[in-house]
């Protein structure tokens, strides 16, 4: 947000508990830098900043819906590093790791985007700020294995030195394995084995065979028995490898300042994607806040209009609150809540100030679609206990002094919040300071919302314009708050009522009755009227409601099914053209056939078997004409295993089975089973097999009822849970691979994306094996060491296909 909008004295925000819900945010961050961030977040009075900040709040959580919420590393250090890489200094290893974390974040979120399908651009600007360098990280990746060791793999000198100091030890130890094994020299020692003093391989020696063995004493026990003695034999190959170490941390020392310097020339990038990745993760962070609290997106406008659906307060458990409606700055711009203690009246408060705020600090807010907030230059609020011992203030006086504030900076760009205003003096002087109070603040084009439990107020509401009564609803049965919210009537504080359940004597309340004047009298039963009516008509509406949706749902039924019809329609339309045209293509091919044949016969007429050939040709033709019915008929034949009560006779009443409609027999059926039945105006052939006898005129037999189909349960093979780790530290190369694949052959029928291989790094074999194996493997997308903290040069870290 813009410096002049991160502090505004006008905008209380203390009362209110913005400081929890951010604190919430905060939570829910990785990073040092986005926790500050979310902590110090300040309401804008800007409507340009509150709107983009909210639509970047509103983009993340899309994105997040549709592909996933991006991960996060904790960038911690990274700046001081890069201060000291643009500075041109040589840094340290653990400098270079936070780098090489600040290079996987930026390349990880790279990706990310790039794989992301949400087309919403307002988060563009900060992944556009983010430049990949893949090549640096897998360079410091591969070169460094903690904070304290690069990797053979940093320079081919670092390797081979390493190799020529490690081939040196072992000459070392085969001349010292000789000794320890030789009887001249094992009885000097106190023990058969070989150790280090000062980086030098030494025996050790009883002290008083000192003489007897020829070399240089490194040290002596604490119990001055045993001397360390580096034989004369091997201090030439002790020698070799102090030249060897000396010339490995000059090759060290030239390494990491070669890192530094590759890391300092890309610097300026480096810096652009920490910051951006702050950003980024602070958006995310509001995001991933939206959706615990099944937040939106409000309209934001600055004309003091603040229409909530179904809010609820951040802080509150949702199980324990009702949603809200209320609506401020439309047909009036003040509002009165009346209602008896603990009804909801000062957290309904909270709720709209509370909402307001976030929104103005580029929250997304727990209220359903269509919620409207406005932005003000000032939300002026008192609510609570304002009581001071150390400023000798009574809680009558402090309220006072905080609204004779209020007023002096109320104006028609602020939002006022009073709770129980005019309480805590006399009755009838704190009702009417209380209405003077709202008149002037009526006066100054404030948008104000007061609780209150005077009659007065109630009163006053109902008489003047610009000003409407809500009441927050009680249930006088239970003594228990329904948290509803009523607009356009004033509340009951139901006093009586509520002490008579807590078991104040009848007596007692009948002469508080009494005491009541009959205009108070009057006033409460119009209310209580009121109410009842209300209640009344809430139900009546509720039932139009319930049957207007029902109405709408058959009407969405009916169009659905008609469209339905309509469409299958089509294809059926569809489906009988290709029928028929196949049927008309038959019938020209067999056409041309029956002529063909014809020619051939007329050809033949001399024959002496000419009558047999033309009788021959007729059955065929007339089975020919037979198949052409059958293919004629698009429906699919019956299964069932109907058999006829008794032979068709001609003028039966038939039903075709695989259609359902209706026929007369016209021909009794020949000696391939096809007969006519006439359908009205239509008379077909077809097969006697799909004719049922029309038996409705009939007592009709119980319908025998479908079979039921079962079907054997296959038992599914439990399918063995797949890890994510593979640990094949031990084995040989052929072993460990062939592990490796049956592995990643399981993870890939299991739906797993990625695996972690424990090889160890011992000699490197195994561990150089299964990186080359992986290099060419099908289903294997991309395969990296460590990091450090998950194993590092000890770990593959495998991304499936």
């Amino acid at each position: 947000m813009d410096a002049e909008h991160i502090y505004n004295k006008n905008i209380n925000t203390a009362p209110l508990e913005l400081d929890k819900v951010l604190k919430m945010l905060s939570d829910l961050c990785t990073g040092a830098k986005a926790k500050k961030t979310a902590l110090e977040l300040m309401p804008s009075s800007d409507i340009y900043t509150v709107k983009t900040e909210t639509a970047r709040t509103s983009a993340a959580l899309e994105m997040t819906i549709t592909g996933g919420s991006p991960i996060f590393y904790s960038l911690d250090g990274s700046d001081t590093a890069l201060k000291r890489c643009r500075s041109g200094a040589q840094l340290s290893l653990a400098e270079l790791i936070s780098i090489r974390r600040l290079l996987t974040q930026i390349n990880s979120l790279h990706d990310w985007k790039a794989k992301s399908k949400c087309e919403r651009s307002e988060l563009n600007f900060l992944f556009e700020s983010l430049f990949p360098d893949k090549r640096l990280e897998n360079k410091l990746d591969s070169s460094i294995i903690s904070e304290n060791e690069l990797a053979d793999d940093a320079s081919h000198e670092l390797a081979s030195i390493r190799k020529k100091i490690a081939a040196c030890g072992l000459k070392i130890r085969d001349s010292l394995e000789k000794m320890i094994r030789s009887s001249s020299m094992s009885k000097y020692l106190q023990e058969n084995i070989i150790t280090m003093r000062d980086g030098r391989y030494v025996l050790p020696v009883r002290s008083e065979y000192k003489n007897n063995v020829p070399g240089m004493v490194h040290g002596v026990s604490s119990s001055g028995s045993t001397l360390f003695i580096e034989p004369a034999a091997v201090v030439e190959a002790n020698n070799d490898i102090k030249i060897l170490e000396g010339r490995e941390l000059d090759e060290i020392n030239r390494i990491i300042k070669e890192l530094s310097a590759e890391c300092a020339q890309c610097g300026q990038q480096l810096e652009s994607g920490l910051n951006a990745a702050a950003e980024l993760e602070l958006y995310f962070a509001k995001a991933e806040l939206a959706a615990k609290m099944k937040a939106a997106e409000p309209q934001i406008s600055d004309d003091g209009v603040i229409v909530l659906k179904k809010a609820r307060h951040p802080l509150i458990d949702p199980k324990r609150i009702v949603p809200i409606d209320l609506t401020l700055g439309e047909s009036y711009h003040s509002l009165v809540i009346t209602g008896p203690n603990t009804g909801g009246k000062t957290v309904l408060l909270k709720t709209v100030g509370l909402l307001t705020l976030m929104t103005m600090c580029g929250l997304l807010i727990p209220a359903a679609d269509g919620s409207k907030i406005s932005v003000f230059k000032k939300i002026l609020v008192d609510i609570g206990d304002s009581q001071s011992i150390e400023m000798d203030l009574s809680t009558f006086s402090a309220h006072m002094g905080d609204v004779a504030d209020i007023l002096e900076r109320a104006d028609s760009e602020s939002l006022v919040l009073l709770d129980e205003l005019g309480s805590g003096t006399d009755p009838v002087e704190g009702a009417a300071l209380a209405v003077a109070i709202l008149e002037q603040l009526m006066a100054s084009g404030a948008e104000s919302i007061t609780t209150t439990h005077y009659q007065e107020i109630k009163l006053f509401a109902l008489e003047t314009d610009d000003i409407e009564n809500a009441a927050c609803e009680f249930d006088a049965e239970t003594l228990s708050p329904t948290y509803r919210i009523i607009i356009g009537t004033p509340g009951k504080s139901n006093a009586f009522a509520i002490s008579k359940r807590l078991g104040i004597p009848d007596s007692i309340i009948e002469r508080a009755g009494s005491l009541v004047s009959e205009e108070n009298k009057r006033f409460e039963n119009v209310i209580e009227s009121l109410e009842k009516t209300r209640i009344e008509l809430e139900s009546k509406t509720a039932e139009a409601q319930k049957m207007k949706e029902e109405a709408e749902r058959l009407s969405q039924k009916l169009a659905e099914d008609t469209e339905r019809f309509e469409q299958q329609k089509i294809s059926e339309l569809e489906k009988a053209r290709k029928q028929a045209a196949a049927i008309v293509a038959s019938v020209e091919r067999q056409s041309r056939e029956l002529i063909e044949e014809l020619d051939s016969i007329r050809k033949q007429k001399d024959k002496e078997n000419f009558s047999e050939m033309t009788a021959e040709a007729k059955r065929r033709q007339r089975s020919a004409v037979n198949k052409l019915y059958l293919e004629a008929n698009p429906v699919t034949q019956s299964n069932d295993n109907y058999v006829l009560p008794r032979p068709l006779k001609k003028g039966d009443r038939v039903i075709l089975a695989d259609s359902g409609r209706k026929a007369v027999l016209f021909s009794e059926p020949d000696q391939k089973g096809m007969c006519f039945v006439q359908m009205g105006a239509m008379r077909t052939k077809v097969d006697s097999a799909r004719l049922r006898l029309d038996e409705s005129t009939q007592k009709q037999s119980p319908k025998s009822s479908k079979g039921s189909v079962t079907t054997k349960g296959v038992q599914s093979r439990m399918t063995r849970k797949i890890q994510s780790e593979l640990d094949i530290r031990g084995q040989t190369c052929d072993e460990g691979i062939y592990e490796l694949d049956s592995f990643i052959d399981q993870a890939v029928l299991s739906g797993i994306s990625m695996i972690t291989v424990i090889h160890g790094i011992g000699t490197g074999a195994l561990k150089n094996a299964v990186r080359n194996h992986l290099k060419h493997h099908p289903s294997v997308k991309s395969s990296r060491r460590g990091l450090y903290g998950e194993g590092e040069d000890g770990v593959t870290i495998i991304e499936l296909k």
